[in-house]
C-alpha cells in the first residue's frame, strides 16, 4: 500500500525555524515563512538576491563578525560538502521601515549541503533560530541579573568556541600543507622506462585532511625487459599516513628488485607492514610486466583492480589473484598470483580507490565509469589519457580521498 503523496514545498513552509536556501554563489533561492518573519523582509526583498546584499553587518559596529563567519561557514559547506554548525552568533539586521536603524540579533545557525544526483552541492540550507530575547534577557526584573550573567557567560563561550574551532581548522589547513609536501617529496619522480611510455598522478582529497596515504611506483628490474609497477594506499591521513606511505612505498620498491613476481613482492611487503606503526590494513596492487612474452603477472592485496585496455576499446580488470590486505592474512598462505598476455598498443591503468569509489554507490558503478573513459580515449598518449581520466572521473565536487594513478602505454 502507498503511503500519501507528500507535499515538500508545504512541508518546507511550515517549518518552525527560519530556513533559507542558497546556492554554492549565496544567493537566495527560496526561503520559508519563518525564515520572512523572523528577517522582517518579503520575499521579493530577497529572492534572487547576494546574502550578504540582503543582510550586510552593521557599518555602526566596528567589531561586527556575523557576515564574515557566516560566508566562512556558508562557503566551507560548499566546498566540502559537509554540515556546519555554527557558534553562537550576534548577527545585527537593519530595521526594515527605519533605514539605518540597526537591531541587535543573537543567532543560532546550521548550513547543509543539498546535493545533486552526482554529488556535487546543488544549493546551501541555511537554518536559523533566534536567541535574542534568551541573550538579552528581557522579562521580569526578580532573577534577571544572574540570568543576564548566565547568558552573557554562554555567548562569551560560544564566542570562544568559534575562534578555537578556527584556529584548529587553521592547524589542520597547514598540516595539511606540510603532509603534501612529504608526499611529493617521497613519491618518485617520473623515470625512463626504455622507449615505454607512462604517466603518474597524485590528486589529493579537496579541502580535507583526507590525503597523504596514497603512492605509486614504477621501476625497470635488472633483468632485461621487465618492469614493475605498483599502488598502494594506507589507512590514516595527514602526515602519519605520508610517512608510513614513504616507508611501504620504498620497501615495495626494493623488493621488486629481487622478487620472483608479484605475488612474492607483496609477501614480503606483508610482513614488513607488521612492524610499522599505521600500516595495518594497507592495500597494494603489483603488476609485473614482462616486454618479451607480452605477459602482465599481477597480485593484489584487497586492492581495486588494475585495468587493462584492449585496442579494440573492451577492457579487462586484473581481478583473479586478490588477497586480503597487508598484514592481514594466514602466512602460511602464499599470495595468489595471476597472468594474462597482452598486445601492443593495450593500455595498463593503476589507481586507488579515490578515483572509482563514491559515497552510496556500488563499487562496480565506478569500475564501469572508469571503463567507459578509458575505452573512449584509449587512443590518446599516456599523460593526455590520464588527463582525461581525472577530468571523467572526479566528481564535481572534488575528491573526497585523496587518489594515485598510472597510466601504461604497453
Amino acid at each position: 500500500m502507498s503511503g500519501p503523496v507528500i507535499d515538500y514545498q508545504a512541508v518546507f513552509q511550515a517549518l518552525p525555524a527560519g530556513v533559507s536556501l542558497l546556492t554554492p554563489d549565496l544567493v537566495y533561492a527560496d526561503v520559508n515563512e519563518a525564515f520572512l518573519a523572523l528577517s522582517g523582509r518579503t520575499r521579493e526583498q530577497i529572492i534572487g538576491r547576494y546574502l550578504f546584499e540582503v543582510f550586510p553587518d552593521n557599518p555602526n559596529d566596528p567589531s561586527a563578525t556575523g557576515m564574515r563567519n557566516l560566508q566562512a561557514s556558508l562557503l566551507r559547506v560548499a566546498s566540502t560538502a559537509e554540515r556546519d554548525t555554527m557558534a553562537l552568533q550576534r548577527y545585527d539586521v537593519e530595521d526594515p521601515d527605519r533605514p539605518g536603524v540597526w537591531q541587535e540579533r543573537y543567532w543560532s545557525p546550521v548550513n547543509v549541503p543539498v546535493l545533486a544526483p552526482d554529488g556535487s552541492v546543488a544549493l546551501l540550507l541555511h537554518r536559523v533560530e533566534e536567541v535574542t530575547e534568551l541573550i538579552k534577557a528581557r522579562g521580569s526584573r526578580s532573577g534577571s541579573d544572574r540570568t543576564q550573567v548566565l547568558e552573557a557567560e554562554l555567548y562569551t563561550r560560544a564566542r570562544e568556541l568559534q575562534e578555537l574551532n578556527e584556529r584548529l581548522r587553521r592547524a589542520h589547513a597547514r598540516e595539511r600543507e606540510v603532509a603534501l609536501h612529504l608526499q611529493q617529496a617521497m613519491l618518485p619522480a617520473l623515470r625512463a622506462l626504455g622507449h615505454h611510455r607512462a604517466a603518474v598522478r597524485y590528486q589529493p582529497a579537496m579541502g580535507a585532511l583526507n590525503v597523504c596515504g596514497d603512492w605509486y611506483d614504477l621501476v625497470d628490474l635488472p633483468d632485461a625487459g621487465r618492469t614493475a609497477v605498483a599502488v598502494g594506499d594506507v589507512v590514516g591521513h595527514g602526515l602519519a599516513a605520508a610517512g608510513v606511505m614513504g616507508q611501504l612505498r620504498s620497501a615495495l620498491s626494493a623488493v621488486c628488485r629481487v622478487a620472483d613476481g608479484p605475488a612474492q613482492a607483496l609477501e614480503v611487503l606483508g610482513l614488513y607492514a607488521r612492524s610499522v606503526d599505521g600500516a595495518e590494513s594497507t592495500t597494494a596492487a603489483s603488476v609485473f610486466i614482462d616486454w618479451n612474452s607480452r605477459t602482465l603477472s599481477y597480485s593484489s592485496a584487497g586492492h581495486p583492480p588494475p585495468a587493462l585496455c584492449h585496442p579494440d576499446g573492451s577492457v579487462t580488470f586484473l581481478d583473479q589473484a586478490t588477497d586480503p590486505p597487508l598484514g592481514a592474512r594466514p602466512e602460511h598462505v602464499s599470495r595468489p598470483e595471476a597472468r594474462t598476455a597482452f598486445a601492443e598498443g593495450c593500455v595498463l591503468v593503476l589507481y586507488t580507490d579515490g578515483l572509482v569509489e563514491r559515497r552510496r554507490e556500488d563499487i562496480d558503478t565506478g569500475l564501469r565509469r572508469l571503463a567507459e573513459s578509458l575505452a573512449r580515449h584509449r587512443a590518446a598518449d599516456a599523460d593526455t589519457l590520464a588527463d582525461f581520466l581525472l577530468t571523467d572521473l572526479i566528481p564535481p565536487a572534488g575528491l573526497t580521498d585523496d587518489t594515485a594513478l598510472v597510466v601504461m602505454r604497453l
